[in-house]
């Protein structure tokens, strides 16, 4: 007997019916199991299925070649094939067992023929949950129906073993905590505290993976943090924990730790923006100074990109995320300067510099206010809504996300009877210095400019163009 919320399982044209009956026709069993299977009994979206069986790869492809639209083997050393049906993607893997050697990066795997041995090496017992098709089975061996209900984390074998298989797991403890709020089993905590360290056999590669799912689910402050107690995150971002000694104790400066999930959790649940809300006060630590007026910490946001970029060069992100996100961390002080009034050179500046990420770089600032105090707080964001009032009305007035100067290059060159050198870049730097001071301006303008620095610096004079 099945719970109703999972009688799509059984309609005859769906995929679980259609492939559990070829596998029982080529003589084995096939099983709905893991995320997919929790999710279905949370009633959650599942349309990419998580099965398993007894078969070995070679035979899993066997089965599903002329029914699946395609077939994916990336991942046949570990158990796993693809298949693609009807624009979904669901994977199949043989029973097996992964474990780690202590001193590997990757998983040794080992097949069996037993569902139960399985289930006993998946990393919690809510993931630990099957029912066997056709002909509807549950099977929880492991108590996961229970765990489902009371919103708990917990390791089917001991956590020590668990997290002993696939050291990952710790990561990915917090990673559930964050999208299905659920809490962690207290030993699994402790299990974390006592094993971080293991956590430096996994690749950069699928430590980063996790962290990234953890960061764009629903709530990843209160997991992060978990992370930070644990001595976990210290072994992915060192700095992290270092936050919450960043405050004043005599003037009782904010936490900067609390101060940094909260604003994590306040931003958009987009990788690039929620990587520069963690990451936008790692600086601090580093500069903090202390006065009569309380902690300082100056430069904080130039120290604190260059962290960023470290780090996340570390963790294998992409060029563009580890580029966007020093950026945004590097930025987000800018706009308090506007408490002092800003020349529209200095908003062409800020537009220019933020680029495409001028509306997550508001965003932030926006996210990075977590004052108890109202008053401070409707400031900050009132001084936003005005600057962003002063970009709107200087786009009705010119094209300022193309701060460009009315000739490029090649016309410099030409104007000058010289061939590419740094000369050139010069020069254009000069020009759109001008253009980001003064607004748009003429062609014949950039040449008078371009004459006067050729003149300025020994160079024969080009002429005069009224171009």
């Amino acid at each position: 007997m099945i719970p109703p919320r999972l009688s799509w399982l059984l309609e005859p044209d769906g995929v679980p019916i259609q492939l559990s009956r070829l596998f029982k026709e080529a003589g084995h069993p096939l099983y709905l199991v893991g995320g997919s299977m929790r999710d279905a009994l949370l009633d959650r979206p599942h349309f990419d299925l998580d099965f398993t069986t007894d078969a070995r790869p070679d035979q899993i492809k066997a089965v599903v070649a002329g029914w699946a639209d395609t077939v994916f083997t990336i991942g046949e050393a570990f158990g796993t094939i693809g298949v693609v049906k009807n624009g979904h993607t669901h994977e199949v893997t043989t029973f097996r067992s992964e474990v780690y050697r202590d001193d590997s990066r990757k998983p040794q795997v080992v097949f069996s023929d037993d569902l139960e041995v399985d289930l006993s090496r998946r990393d919690f017992t809510v993931n630990a949950i099957a029912v066997r098709l056709p002909s509807p089975e549950l099977i929880d061996p492991y108590g996961g129906l229970v765990d489902l209900s009371a919103g708990v984390l917990r390791t089917p074998l001991a956590p020590e073993i668990s997290f002993s298989d696939d050291p990952l797991r710790m990561l990915r403890m917090f990673r559930f905590m964050a999208s299905l709020k659920f809490e962690p089993d207290p030993a699994a905590l402790e299990a974390v505290v006592d094993m971080a360290d293991r956590l430096v056999i996994v690749s950069a590669e699928r430590i980063r993976d996790e962290l990234s799912k953890l960061l764009v689910a629903p709530l990843p402050g209160r997991a992060l943090l978990g992370m930070v107690r644990t001595g976990l995150a210290a072994h992915i971002v060192p700095e992290l924990a270092e936050l919450e000694m960043a405050q004043d104790p005599v003037h009782r400066h904010k936490d900067v730790l609390r101060h940094t999930m909260a604003v994590v959790d306040k931003t958009e649940p987009k990788l690039e923006l929620r990587l520069a809300a963690l990451l936008h006060d790692v600086g601090k630590p580093a500069t903090r100074q202390f006065s009569e007026a309380g902690a300082t910490f100056h430069h904080h946001e130039v120290v604190g990109a260059r962290i960023a970029r470290q780090r996340l060069r570390e963790l294998r992100y992409p060029k563009t995320v580890v580029a966007d996100v020093s950026q945004l961390v590097f930025l987000h002080l800018r706009p308090h300067t506007f408490k002092m009034g800003w020349t529209d050179s200095a908003v062409r500046r800020y537009v220019r510099d933020a680029g495409h990420l001028l509306d997550d770089l508001n965003q932030l600032v926006r996210c990075d206010v977590t004052t108890r105090n109202k008053a401070r707080a409707q400031e900050i964001q009132d001084r936003i809504d005005q600057l962003e009032e002063r970009i709107a009305k200087l786009r009705e007035k010119e094209h300022l996300e193309s701060l460009r100067p009315p000739i490029n290059g090649n016309d410099v060159m030409a104007f000058l009877g010289i061939p590419p050198g740094p000369h050139i870049g010069v020069v254009m730097d000069m020009l759109t210095e001008h253009r980001i001071e003064e607004g748009p301006y003429e062609p014949v303008e950039a040449y008078r400019l371009v004459r006067k620095w050729a003149l300025d610096n020994g160079m024969e004079d080009p002429g005069e163009t009224t171009e």
